[in-house]
């Protein structure tokens, strides 16, 4: 497949898990010039924020009625049956997870054996968010102190790539995040950097079934948020976001700091963006999950 063919696919994707959801007549498509993102954007966080309920049902209940549409799932781990009575039960899909262990044991490792890990560590959340219905793993696919630039993508591309054929099969997307471990941008550089290698990184696979989680928040620091947006274009098959100040070099609750929410959300209706977005920021009860849901309201000019 070309990588024009690639991004187009990436394009009609992005709602794949949205399924119960919609089905149900609960949401409006929009067409993409609508000069809006209501209708085509669809919130969720991540399972480990929600510390209102004991059981599994009982969270994503506190979810649903927090206002998301969705929610992540740490994979592999979790009891399949288990998460897939709690959305009979509430009517809230799983959308994706998070590839467990990920930081610590990564496709970037110079030791072949962990590199092997790493990858049947990736094989079994594809597995796993294939039985409940979600549509991406995110991946944070290694860290720069494991060798050179050179030496660490080539590790990483020649293990992610043995992923794929199952990716395909399952029809499950590997979703690369962009994050704090110094690759594809300078760690110690300015706020002037652009995600071209990125863009290059995703190109390497040249398949519909790696695209970019991309999280609003992680690289304000190092860049225009907007504008990496724009570059990345239907290569972002999904979001994460949190909030950044780089006023006081921290994370912050969505909407806080200075990250320039009005140009990402110019940027994602650029783009054309059709799909879901995790709340990626300190949880808590549900009082809590509705102050973080508001707040994705706000900032993306939903409501």
């Amino acid at each position: 497949m070309t990588i024009a063919s690639r991004r187009n696919f990436l394009s009609t994707t992005a709602l794949t898990a949205f399924g119960s959801y919609a089905a149900a007549g609960s949401v409006r498509f929009l067409q993409a010039d609508e000069p809006t993102l209501a209708g085509r954007f669809y919130k969720t966080l991540k399972i480990g924020m929600v510390k209102e309920g004991k059981t599994t049902a009982e969270k994503f209940a506190a979810a649903k009625e927090a206002g998301f549409h969705g929610i992540e799932l740490s994979a592999p781990g979790f009891d399949i049956d288990e998460v897939n009575a709690a959305i009979e039960q509430t009517g809230l899909p799983v959308d994706g997870s998070v590839c467990a262990a990920h930081w610590g044991v990564r496709h970037s490792d110079p030791d072949e054996s962990v590199r092997a890990e790493a990858l049947k560590n990736l094989l079994g959340a594809l597995r796993d968010t294939k039985a409940v219905g979600g549509h991406t793993v995110l991946l944070v696919v290694g860290h720069g102190k494991d060798g050179t630039e050179e030496e660490i993508w080539e590790r990483i591309v020649t293990n992610m790539r043995k992923a794929i054929p199952l990716a395909s099969e399952l029809g499950v997307a590997i979703a690369v995040e962009n994050v704090w471990n110094h690759f594809c941008y300078d760690h110690e550089g300015g706020p002037d950097q652009s995600a071209e290698k990125f863009v290059r990184f995703i190109d390497e696979f040249d398949s519909p079934w790696v695209g970019m989680q991309f999280d609003i928040g992680n690289h304000w620091k190092y860049g225009n948020t907007g504008d990496w947006i724009r570059d990345l274009g239907k290569r972002i098959i999904k979001l994460d976001v949190k909030g950044f100040s780089r006023a006081e070099d921290k994370f912050t609750d969505i909407g806080e700091g200075d990250l320039d929410f009005p140009d990402v959300c110019d940027a994602l209706r650029e783009i054309k963006y059709h799909g879901w977005c995790a709340a990626e920021v300190r949880g808590g009860d549900l009082e809590r999950l509705k102050l973080i849901s508001s707040q994705m309201d706000k900032s993306f000019e939903l409501a």
